[in-house]
């Protein structure tokens, strides 16, 4: 049986690049009942070009197999239907998409509870990137770096009148932030399920530090959100009640205000999110579970600047600019538990970073899990990378531009959210 979906799953994700397939799903326009409209674009590309016979039956000489054979159809129409689910359920998400559009009973398959304990057991490899830039704040741009692409959803529930950012993410959901810090949203870019939470008890004008957690380990069995603010003034949202609550008030033991960094997006391990502070340098910590709050005094790099915490395989990270005289460099540091120091664990390559030499960089970290993307600007230079924390490897990311357009788009923000098709806010 897992021969055979081995086999069908082979079928399926097998694309012919050459007749320019792979890209067809990104142009689809989907309606998925409840979700709703959702258009994925590219960037403006021409028509693939036909390839002469003579290649195309090349290829076939060496034993590639050409997606568009002809699956007979007495052998595949008694298929049973539970396997077409686990089939469709360990494709890349993209790909999903553009089978969607068969028939209406796999565009269904999002309202399924079957196909939805599936997607669970196959989790995509890697993250997305959910980004907004400053040239079109009030839309977004999703990085799949599986594909090397870029996609332009167009999100129609978030409000158009204001400037919405996104601040955090759990489970499949990003959690967006409108800039006047009032009003919060939860949404699956995906398939637009989307949410708009109820109002705070506490009015705050003053910025906030958002973090993010689930209750289990998928967004079905609910979602956390806390926001903190600098003055020790905090609340928790609880999906499943769908109310904000005061759990009590800042410990005395920590110093404020906490001066915290909102250029780095909490870290959540185990249910606990931390968060990045100055003043003292170190890190202040929250238990979405036992509502317990604790300070941990950790003394920053030397010349280091546009610090994020980062985590991967239960470690705390960070990443930041070292900057001494002209020469600038990302590095990347791993905290020690015992000595609460930062131990730096890598950077950057050399013949890279000669590209920052002299100039005043500036640093966004999109993501803290795992896989990371950085935006690196100067007024000479706009640059993304991406760095595996795990491989340590650095790769250079495709530039982010508009459909139909050529100007690279500058990353203002964005975060990392795991690809879901069935999570739900």
């Amino acid at each position: 049986m897992e021969g055979l979906i081995r086999k069908l799953f082979y079928r399926w994700s097998v694309l012919n690049l050459d007749d320019g397939s792979a890209d067809d799903y990104s142009s689809l326009v989907m309606a998925a009942g409840k979700s709703g409209s959702f258009k994925m674009l590219e960037p403006g590309k021409p028509p693939a070009s036909k390839k002469p016979r003579k290649e195309r039956n090349r290829g076939k000489s060496l034993g590639t197999t050409s997606s568009t054979e002809v699956m007979q159809q007495e052998i595949w129409k008694e298929f049973p239907e539970d396997l077409f689910e686990a089939v469709i359920a360990r494709l890349p998400i993209a790909t999903f998409f553009r089978f969607r559009s068969v028939c209406q009973k796999w565009n269904s398959l999002l309202d399924s509870q079957s196909f939805s304990e599936l997607c669970s057991q196959f989790p995509q490899a890697n993250p997305w990137f959910y980004t907004i830039t400053h040239e079109n704040v009030n839309s977004g741009a999703m990085y799949d770096p599986s594909l090397k692409k870029w996609y332009h959803p167009t999100i129609t529930y978030l409000p158009t009148n204001l400037i919405v950012l996104p601040v955090a993410s759990a489970g499949g959901l990003v959690c967006f932030l409108d800039i006047g810090h009032r009003n919060f949203y939860v949404c699956n870019p995906l398939t637009q399920f989307f949410k708009e939470l109820p109002p705070r008890s506490v009015r705050v004008w003053s910025r906030v530090a958002v973090g993010m957690t689930l209750n289990g380990s998928a967004a079905s069995g609910g979602y956390k959100i806390l926001w903190v603010c600098c003055d020790g003034e905090y609340e928790v949202y609880d999906s499943l009640k769908n109310s904000w609550t005061r759990p009590g008030s800042m410990p005395s033991f920590i110093k404020l205000p906490l001066s915290l960094n909102f250029r780095s997006q909490a870290v959540s391990l185990g249910g606990t999110l931390y968060f990045m502070r100055s003043e003292p340098d170190g890190i202040v910590s929250y238990n979405m579970v036992t509502g317990v709050w604790k300070q941990f005094v950790v003394p920053a790099p030397l010349h280091l600047s546009d610090p994020t915490l980062a985590e991967c395989g239960g470690q705390i990270m960070l990443v930041g600019l070292l900057t001494k005289n002209a020469a600038t460099c990302v590095c990347i540091w791993e905290l020690q538990k015992m000595t609460l120091l930062w131990k730096e664990v890598d950077r950057m390559p050399n013949i890279w970073c000669l590209d920052f030499y002299g100039k005043h960089v500036r640093m966004t970290c999109l993501g803290n899990t795992g896989l990371l993307m950085l935006s690196l600007r100067s007024k000479q230079m706009n640059r993304l990378v991406s760095y595996n924390v795990v491989s340590r490897e650095w790769l250079k990311v495709p530039g982010c531009l508009v459909p139909r357009g050529k100007k690279r788009q500058w990353i203002a923000c964005g975060t990392a959210f795991n690809p879901c098709l069935t999570a739900t806010a």
